[in-house]
């Protein structure tokens, strides 16, 4: 039995399908492509699947990734991927498929991009910047705990670029603790004005304990 890793894209309109719907996506697409992926015994056979790292309703995504396995000796990549792509729906593109080698508990960080309107986040991050801390409330199925938002980003780094006010984040995102991004964009709303809606989050690495690129 060998594991077979599907990495994908998942943008716009797709970024607002919730993880539950989203299996549903990925194995009526695996069954469509004609995949051979294996499927479970019993009386409701279907594909084990296994997501790396979930992102929230709303942020969108370079680095998705989905396990599942096959009994195939000899998997055919190419040419699962472009079975694959001509299945997807609109906003979620498969960029390749590979063996499983790592295990998903090895992510550790997520790298994003936030992006605004042209000329909206300057002023708000200078004056995040002059902050001495910034509190926020984390919520989790174990309560609601107060995090200061500056030991995990101590300054925001506004770049000019064609898309509007860019800054990038490094991020814990490991699976006994996250630090999710939006508790920035709701942060700067609360204390600034800005409106989170108008905040295009995309997450472009996955990244290992020892700061290597998760594959």
């Amino acid at each position: 039995m060998n594991t077979v890793r599907i990495w994908f894209s998942k943008k716009g309109e797709a970024s607002y399908i919730s993880l539950l719907d989203l299996q549903r996506v990925m194995g009526r697409a695996i069954k469509r492509s004609g995949v051979p992926a294996w499927y479970t015994q019993g009386f409701n056979p279907h594909i084990y699947m296994t997501f790396a790292c979930p992102l929230p309703l709303g942020q969108e995504s370079l680095v998705e990734s989905v396990d599942f396995k096959t009994e195939e000796e000899h998997p055919d990549f190419e040419a699962w991927a472009k079975a694959l792509r001509g299945v997807m729906p609109t906003g979620i593109e498969v960029n390749r498929l590979c063996s499983a080698t790592r295990k998903a508990e090895e992510i550790a960080w997520s790298r994003y991009t936030i992006t605004y309107p042209a000329k909206t986040a300057g002023d708000a991050a200078r004056r995040y910047n002059a902050l001495p801390q910034a509190l926020v409330e984390k919520k989790s199925k174990r309560g609601v705990k107060t995090l200061d938002l500056k030991e995990y980003i101590p300054r925001i780094e506004v770049h000019e670029e064609a898309e509007g006010d860019c800054f990038e984040l490094l991020l814990p995102a490991g699976v006994s603790f996250t630090v999710n991004p939006a508790l920035l964009t709701g942060f700067l709303e609360k204390e600034y004005g800005l409106e989170p809606w108008n905040a295009r989050i995309l997450r472009t690495e996955l990244l290992t304990g020892k700061m290597e690129k998760f594959e």
